[in-house]
């Protein structure tokens, strides 16, 4: 970190500030989704005499989240123990990196499943759902405040959702009904994340971001208490609950996992 009384460096204000002009409808969660890339790339032409090194940490996720779907008017809801029977490939992992004040942190979750399901009534006999989604969230990250104790980022880029998903309502007293939904978008996102020392080799990390597109939106919260066991390995237990929906089109779209989640993180 550059100290508080060294000279500044010059920076090519009109470069910076065309950053800043976003060509099209005027958003604003869009405008300020990309102010911290907008600030990361002028800052890159300012050479800061005193460059500080970038530290890098990798982190894999265990997430026993209940999954529940929407599309238009039918819904289904599986819980971790019975998704842990259906589940046919899951995969959660985080790289990020920083050099104390500009960061990134990239996140990607995977969920593949496919279940049965009963229902209240006569009318029909059951569901048969199946649902594979892939989110992937990018941020650039400006360091807001700092102590010995407490960090706090500001956040900002976007979430990428792809999503293949059917629910069908089995045949009883009424004939079968089926919906399914194969899409994918981008919504800008923004939000903050603080860490802080609880005390000895515990900290502890709250996330929370929001954003979305027109008809769409999302939103995630995430609070995990993290153990380090030496200065390389951190194991992290928390919850996340993390929510996507989309109104475009002729049916409405709804998603949202939420439960705990065990991670470890290796730093370099």
């Amino acid at each position: 970190m550059v100290p508080l009384d060294a000279e500044l460096p010059t920076v090519d204000t009109k470069s910076s500030a065309s950053c800043l002009i976003y060509e099209g409808p005027e958003r604003f969660v869009m405008k300020l989704a990309i102010l911290p890339v907008c600030g990361l790339a002028a800052l890159s032409l300012a050479a800061p005499a005193q460059a500080q090194d970038w530290d890098f940490s990798a982190s894999l996720y265990l997430y026993m989240a209940e999954t529940e779907t929407n599309i238009g008017n039918q819904s289904s809801t599986l819980s971790f123990s019975d998704a842990l029977d259906n589940l046919d490939g899951s995969f959660m992992g985080l790289i990020e990196g920083n050099n104390g004040q500009w960061g990134f942190i990239l996140d990607y979750m995977m969920t593949d499943i496919s279940f049965d399901d009963s229902t209240p009534g006569p009318v029909f006999s059951g569901t048969k759902t199946s649902v594979k989604t892939n989110i992937f969230s990018g941020y650039a990250t400006y360091r807001l405040y700092s102590t010995s104790t407490v960090q706090t980022d500001l956040l900002g880029g976007f979430r990428w959702y792809d999503t293949e998903t059917r629910i069908k309502l089995l045949p009883g007293t009424s004939p079968g009904q089926s919906r399914s939904r194969s899409d994918d978008w981008t919504d800008p996102i923004i939000g903050v994340r603080s860490r802080f020392a609880i005390g000895g080799k515990w900290s502890g990390t709250a996330l929370a971001d929001i954003g979305g597109w027109s008809d769409r939106s999302t939103w995630q919260i995430a609070v995990t208490a993290d153990y380090s066991f030496n200065d390389n390995w951190v194991g992290s237990i928390g919850y996340r609950i993390i929510d996507v929906t989309n109104d475009e089109g002729p049916l409405d779209y709804g998603f949202r996992q939420s439960g705990p989640l065990l991670g470890l993180t290796y730093r370099f």
